[in-house]
């Protein structure tokens, strides 16, 4: 178990989100994000599979098939569009469709990505890192349509402007 360096990662990930939060406003968001994290339900697991390259949920699931962490985790934190999943009444029976994220919780994904790619790029981080890594999968998400554009067009403008234009932008537009 890598108790100590799991503990260093997650608090420094928390830090960067509370940073970007705070430059566009988001204080209370900015202190509370990721706080499930240090629960024992995700903080052991997360320390158990600790690679420090990637998060640790995923290896928990290549090791269980799932991720219980995980589980736990997006039922919890309103910044994963996960949370906003919910049954349909309107779709296939038993089908699943988004809903639509609060934009302050969009602001809030947006950067929970940035750190995360910080964090586990180091100094291979760029701006358009958090774009690449977002289009990698974007196409396998279930993410509600207006979510989905706010959150790309904050990715494309941080690849092409860098921070301090796109948390202006952030800070006057979008909240």
């Amino acid at each position: 178990m890598k108790i100590w360096q799991h503990f260093q990662t997650i608090t420094y990930h928390k830090y960067l989100v509370a940073k970007g939060c705070f430059k566009v406003g988001l204080y209370k968001q900015g202190i509370l994000h990721d706080l499930s994290k240090y629960s024992p339900s995700e903080f052991l697991v997360g320390a158990k599979y600790y690679q420090g390259t990637r998060s640790p949920n995923n290896a928990e699931r290549e090791a269980i098939g799932y991720s219980g962490a995980w589980l736990h985790h997006k039922g919890r934190n309103k910044h994963h569009y996960e949370y906003w999943i919910d049954y349909s009444l309107n779709a296939i029976p038993g089908g699943m469709a988004p809903a639509p994220m609060p934009e302050k919780y969009v602001v809030e994904m947006f950067m929970d990505r940035i750190a995360a790619s910080k964090v586990y790029l180091k100094e291979n981080y760029t701006n358009a890192s958090p774009l690449k890594y977002y289009n990698k999968g974007k196409d396998s998400i279930l993410m509600h349509e207006d979510t989905k554009k706010l959150l790309e067009k904050l990715l494309y403008m941080l690849a092409k402007n860098g921070e301090e234009k796109t948390f202006r932008y952030i800070k006057k537009e979008v909240l």
